[in-house]
Protein backbone atom coordinates (compact mmCIF):
# COMPACT_ATOMS: atom_id res chain seq x y z
CA UNK A 1 0.00 0.00 0.00
CA UNK A 2 2.09 3.08 -1.17
CA UNK A 3 -1.25 5.18 -1.11
CA UNK A 4 -1.49 8.20 0.68
CA UNK A 5 -4.22 10.36 1.91
CA UNK A 6 -3.68 14.14 2.69
CA UNK A 7 -6.44 16.49 3.23
CA UNK A 8 -6.27 20.52 3.63
CA UNK A 9 -9.13 21.93 5.93
CA UNK A 10 -9.97 25.73 6.53
CA UNK A 11 -13.45 24.98 8.27
CA UNK A 12 -15.63 22.65 10.34
CA UNK A 13 -17.47 21.11 7.26
CA UNK A 14 -14.39 20.27 5.52
CA UNK A 15 -13.22 18.95 8.75
CA UNK A 16 -16.13 16.81 8.87
CA UNK A 17 -16.42 15.49 5.48
CA UNK A 18 -12.60 14.34 5.89
CA UNK A 19 -13.14 12.62 8.31
CA UNK A 20 -15.65 10.66 6.35
CA UNK A 21 -13.69 10.63 3.99
CA UNK A 22 -10.46 8.64 6.13
CA UNK A 23 -13.53 6.19 7.87
CA UNK A 24 -13.72 5.22 4.34
CA UNK A 25 -10.20 4.94 3.15
CA UNK A 26 -9.20 3.54 6.24
CA UNK A 27 -11.90 0.73 6.66
CA UNK A 28 -11.01 -0.22 2.85
CA UNK A 29 -7.26 -0.15 3.27
CA UNK A 30 -7.72 -2.51 6.69
CA UNK A 31 -10.01 -5.16 4.94
CA UNK A 32 -7.80 -5.31 1.92
CA UNK A 33 -4.35 -5.30 4.19
CA UNK A 34 -5.57 -8.39 6.37
CA UNK A 35 -4.86 -8.49 10.06
CA UNK A 36 -0.88 -7.03 9.75
CA UNK A 37 -2.11 -3.63 7.89
CA UNK A 38 -1.52 -0.90 10.27
CA UNK A 39 -2.63 2.48 9.10
CA UNK A 40 -1.14 6.04 11.23
CA UNK A 41 -3.51 9.25 11.17
CA UNK A 42 -2.16 12.55 11.77
CA UNK A 43 -3.50 16.12 12.62
CA UNK A 44 -1.34 18.75 12.31
CA UNK A 45 -1.41 22.56 11.64
CA UNK A 46 -0.45 23.76 8.31
CA UNK A 47 2.81 24.00 7.39
CA UNK A 48 4.52 27.19 5.50
CA UNK A 49 3.89 27.42 1.72
CA UNK A 50 6.18 27.74 -0.47
CA UNK A 51 5.52 31.32 -1.00
CA UNK A 52 6.32 32.00 2.79
CA UNK A 53 9.36 30.17 2.35
CA UNK A 54 10.20 32.17 -0.87
CA UNK A 55 9.82 35.14 0.73
CA UNK A 56 12.01 34.55 3.39
CA UNK A 57 14.72 33.08 1.73
CA UNK A 58 14.65 36.50 -0.58
CA UNK A 59 14.57 38.55 2.64
CA UNK A 60 17.32 36.92 4.33
CA UNK A 61 19.62 37.21 0.83
CA UNK A 62 18.87 40.78 1.88
CA UNK A 63 20.02 41.00 5.01
CA UNK A 64 23.28 38.35 3.73
CA UNK A 65 23.90 41.48 1.52
CA UNK A 66 23.84 43.93 3.60
CA UNK A 67 25.08 42.88 6.89
CA UNK A 68 28.34 41.85 8.04
CA UNK A 69 28.04 39.23 10.79
CA UNK A 70 31.51 38.30 12.85
CA UNK A 71 33.75 40.24 10.84
CA UNK A 72 32.82 38.75 7.12
CA UNK A 73 29.47 38.83 5.22
CA UNK A 74 27.72 35.35 5.52
CA UNK A 75 25.38 33.44 2.82
CA UNK A 76 21.42 32.72 3.23
CA UNK A 77 21.71 29.33 4.71
CA UNK A 78 24.05 30.77 7.87
CA UNK A 79 21.50 33.74 8.09
CA UNK A 80 18.79 31.19 7.95
CA UNK A 81 20.22 29.38 11.06
CA UNK A 82 21.28 32.22 13.14
CA UNK A 83 18.07 34.17 12.75
CA UNK A 84 16.21 30.80 13.79
CA UNK A 85 17.91 30.33 16.52
CA UNK A 86 17.52 33.80 17.62
CA UNK A 87 13.80 33.53 17.30
CA UNK A 88 13.57 30.39 18.84
CA UNK A 89 15.52 31.83 21.55
CA UNK A 90 13.14 35.21 21.98
CA UNK A 91 10.02 33.10 21.83
CA UNK A 92 11.63 31.33 24.97
CA UNK A 93 12.04 27.71 23.33
CA UNK A 94 15.48 25.89 24.42
CA UNK A 95 18.33 24.84 21.58
CA UNK A 96 20.73 22.43 21.97
CA UNK A 97 24.03 23.36 22.05
CA UNK A 98 25.97 20.16 21.42
CA UNK A 99 29.85 18.94 21.70
CA UNK A 100 30.60 18.27 17.31
CA UNK A 101 30.39 14.53 16.65
CA UNK A 102 33.93 15.26 14.94
CA UNK A 103 35.16 16.22 18.46
CA UNK A 104 35.93 19.94 17.13
CA UNK A 105 33.83 22.45 18.28
CA UNK A 106 30.13 22.63 19.01
CA UNK A 107 27.04 22.29 16.59
CA UNK A 108 23.67 24.14 17.27
CA UNK A 109 20.79 22.02 17.21
CA UNK A 110 16.84 22.99 16.29
CA UNK A 111 13.98 22.03 13.81
CA UNK A 112 14.00 22.82 10.39
CA UNK A 113 12.19 25.85 9.02
CA UNK A 114 10.26 23.30 6.58
CA UNK A 115 8.67 21.82 9.03
CA UNK A 116 7.46 25.40 10.56
CA UNK A 117 3.89 25.85 11.07
CA UNK A 118 2.15 28.70 8.76
CA UNK A 119 2.01 30.97 12.16
CA UNK A 120 5.33 30.09 13.03
CA UNK A 121 7.06 30.82 9.64
CA UNK A 122 5.04 34.07 9.84
CA UNK A 123 5.92 35.27 13.22
CA UNK A 124 9.89 33.92 12.20
CA UNK A 125 10.00 36.85 9.18
CA UNK A 126 8.43 39.18 11.29
CA UNK A 127 11.53 38.68 13.63
CA UNK A 128 13.72 38.79 10.85
CA UNK A 129 12.57 42.16 9.44
CA UNK A 130 12.38 43.47 13.24
CA UNK A 131 16.29 42.32 13.30
CA UNK A 132 17.64 44.12 9.94
CA UNK A 133 15.22 46.93 10.82
CA UNK A 134 17.46 47.47 13.61
CA UNK A 135 20.99 46.86 12.13
CA UNK A 136 19.38 49.14 8.94
CA UNK A 137 18.69 46.29 6.44
CA UNK A 138 16.61 47.87 3.48
CA UNK A 139 14.15 45.06 2.49
CA UNK A 140 13.40 45.54 -1.03
CA UNK A 141 11.99 42.02 -1.41
CA UNK A 142 9.33 43.28 0.99
CA UNK A 143 8.56 46.81 -0.81
CA UNK A 144 8.22 44.99 -4.18
CA UNK A 145 5.44 42.64 -2.56
CA UNK A 146 7.13 39.34 -2.33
Amino acid sequence: MSERLTLQLANPQQAHAAIQTIWQRAKGWLIAGGEGTRLEVELRPARRTLDQNARLHATLAEVARQVEWAGKRRDVTTWKRLMTAAWLRARGEQLEVLPALDGHGVDIVFERTSRLTRAECAELMEYVYAWGAQHGVRFSAAEDGL
